[in-house]
C-alpha cells in the first residue's frame, strides 16, 4: 500500500508595515501595534509567526520597514522563528507591492507555490480554526482562485472593507465566488450590508497562487511587477536582512492588494471563517475583543471604575480612574493620555496628525525603544539630566562610541556588564557603578546567559540620541544611526 505524499508547504508572507495610529498612545510610529501585546501574551507579530509555525508551512517571508528591522528580528528570535528572508522597505507602498515582492521570491524556487498573505497586526483567537480555514482555502487556490478570508460581521463597522459572497465553488467545498468588494462604507451602508447575511468583513488575509497573482498584477497594474523585480535585483544583503534601495523602490505606486487586483479580477473567491479574528485597529476594536466587567467596561493594567459603563479603560504604567462616564475611551501610557467617545475611535488618527504637525514627537516615539542589543526605557527626562533603564540581551553589545555633549553614570541592577572605558576594561556586577566622562570612548556588553539591566543617568547640555559617534558596531549600523 502506497502512502500518500503530503502537499507542498504553503509560503506565509507576513506584512509588518502598519503604523497603528488609531491605537495611539499605545502604538507609535517607531513602535507600531504589531510589536505590542495590547491585551497581554505574545506580541501580535509573534502570534502571527506562531500561527504558521506548524507542519504544512514553509519558513515565512517577512516584509517590514527598515526602521523596525531589529525589533522584528529580536521578537521572532525570541520565539525561535527564522524567516526565509526579511525584506526591508525604505518607505511604505501599501500591500500590493509587498505581495509582489514576496511572489517573485517564491516563484523562483516554487513556480506552483501558494502564498498566504498575513497582516502582522491582527489578532486571531482560534489557531486551530485558522489552520483549518487555510486547508479549506487551499482547494480554491489550487483551482486557480485568489482567495480572501471573510469574517462574519457581528456589528456594523465602517472601518472595514466588505465582501459580498457569490455562488459556491464546485471544486472547493466551503469556498464561494465573489460578487463584489465594498470599500469602507459609511455606518448606514454597513448596517444594510450586514442585515442581508451575504456580506463578510475583508480580513486582509489571502491565499494566492503566486504566479496567478503576478499575472493578474500585470493585467491591472502594468509595470509594477517590473519595478518590484528591479528593486529585488538591486537589493543588498545587510546582516541577516535584504535591504531594498530607496532609488528603485520609491517609484513603485502605493496600492493595496484589494485595489490593485482583488476588486478587478474574475478569479476572486472567499472562504467564510470563524477564527475569533480582530484587526485591533482602534480602541473600540480592542474593546470589542476584550473581556468586560458586568457593566460592559474593558479593563487593562491599573484601572478603577465607579458608576462607569461600556467604556475602554487602559492604564499602561499609570492608574486610570473613571467616575460616572459611559461609552468612553480612556487610554493612558506614562507619557500620554487619550480621552474620546468610543464611537469616535476611528478619528484618533486625527489627533496623531495634529501632534505630527505641531512637532511633538509623542506620535513618533514610544517610551520603550528597541535596539539590536536589547531595549531601553526613559524613566525621567528633566532639565540637564535624563534617566534610562537599559536591558541588554545575552551576548548583546552596544557599539564602541563617544559623546560630545554628555557624561553618563551607570549602575548595574542585575547581571554582568563587561565595560570598555577608554583604555580600561572592567566587569561590573549588581550594585556596582562607573562613570563615563564627556568625550571618552566606551562600550558595554553582556557576556552572561541572563539579561543585563543597568540604570544610565545622563548629564549635560544636549541629551539626545543624535549625540553618538560610533567607532565599532557588530550590527553594522552607520555612524549616528540608532
Amino acid at each position: 500500500m502506497t502512502q500518500s505524499m503530503a502537499p507542498p508547504p504553503i509560503h506565509p508572507v507576513i506584512l509588518s508595515g502598519g503604523t497603528g495610529s488609531r491605537l495611539w498612545p499605545l502604538s507609535r510610529a517607531n513602535l507600531p501595534k504589531q510589536f505590542l501585546a495590547p491585551l497581554g501574551g505574545p506580541t501580535l507579530l509573534q502570534a502571527t509567526a506562531e500561527r504558521v509555525g506548524a507542519s504544512g508551512f514553509a519558513a515565512p517571508i517577512l516584509i517590514c520597514h527598515e526602521d523596525h528591522r531589529f525589533i522584528a528580528s529580536e521578537q521572532l528570535r525570541a520565539i525561535g522563528a527564522t524567516p526565509a528572508v526579511t525584506l526591508l522597505e525604505p518607505a511604505g507602498r501599501n500591500t500590493a507591492p509587498a505581495a509582489a515582492l514576496a511572489a517573485l521570491r517564491i516563484v523562483k524556487d516554487d513556480p506552483d507555490g501558494l502564498m498566504l498573505i498575513l497582516p502582522a497586526d491582527h489578532a486571531i483567537g482560534d489557531t486551530e480554526a485558522f489552520r483549518e480555514a487555510v486547508a479549506t482555502a487551499r482547494a480554491a487556490a489550487e483551482a486557480g482562485r485568489l482567495t480572501a478570508f471573510g469574517i462574519a460581521p457581528d456589528y456594523a463597522e465602517p472601518g472595514y472593507g466588505y465582501i459580498r459572497q457569490g455562488r459556491p465553488l464546485e471544486n472547493a467545498p466551503g469556498c464561494f465566488g465573489v460578487e463584489r468588494f465594498i470599500e469602507k462604507p459609511d455606518l448606514e451602508t454597513a448596517e444594510r450590508l450586514i442585515a442581508d447575511g451575504r456580506h463578510f468583513w475583508n480580513s486582509g488575509i489571502f491565499l494566492f497562487p503566486a504566479t496567478l497573482f503576478l499575472d493578474e498584477l500585470d493585467t491591472f497594474e502594468p509595470g509594477m511587477r517590473g519595478q518590484c523585480e528591479k528593486a529585488l535585483e538591486t537589493a543588498q544583503n545587510d546582516l541577516w536582512f535584504t535591504r531594498l534601495p530607496l532609488e528603485t523602490f520609491s517609484p513603485i505606486k502605493s496600492r493595496s492588494i484589494d485595489y490593485a487586483v482583488m476588486e478587478k479580477t474574475t478569479h476572486a473567491a472567499v472562504v467564510p471563517v470563524d477564527i475569533a479574528w480582530s484587526d485591533l485597529g482602534s480602541w473600540a476594536g480592542l474593546w470589542q475583543t476584550a473581556a468586560k466587567d458586568g457593566t460592559g467596561n474593558m479593563h487593562y493594567g491599573e484601572t478603577v471604575a465607579l458608576d462607569t459603563r461600556n467604556s475602554c479603560l487602559y492604564g499602561d504604567g499609570i492608574l486610570v480612574a473613571a467616575l460616572g462616564v459611559d461609552n468612553l475611551i480612556v487610554a493612558a501610557r506614562d507619557d500620554a493620555v487619550v480621552v474620546a467617545p468610543k464611537d469616535r475611535a476611528q478619528d484618533i488618527r486625527g489627533l496623531v496628525a495634529l501632534l505630527e504637525k505641531s512637532g511633538d514627537a509623542k506620535h513618533l516615539n514610544h517610551p520603550l525603544v528597541f535596539r539590536p542589543w536589547g531595549h531601553y526605557q526613559t524613566v525621567l527626562d528633566a532639565d540637564g539630566f535624563l534617566v534610562k533603564r537599559i536591558e541588554v540581551n545575552p551576548g548583546g553589545k552596544l557599539s564602541l562610541q563617544m559623546h560630545n555633549h554628555r557624561a553618563e553614570h551607570w549602575i548595574v541592577v542585575s547581571g554582568t556588564a563587561r565595560i570598555s572605558r577608554g583604555e580600561e576594561a572592567l566587569d561590573l556586577k549588581e550594585n556596582e557603578s562607573t562613570f563615563i566622562p564627556i568625550g571618552m570612548k566606551h562600550s558595554v556588553e553582556n557576556p552572561a546567559d541572563a539579561p543585563l539591566v543597568f540604570i544610565e543617568v545622563q548629564t549635560g547640555d544636549h541629551l539626545s540620541e543624535n549625540d553618538i559617534v560610533r567607532f565599532e558596531d557588530i550590527y553594522g549600523r552607520a555612524d549616528n544611526k540608532n
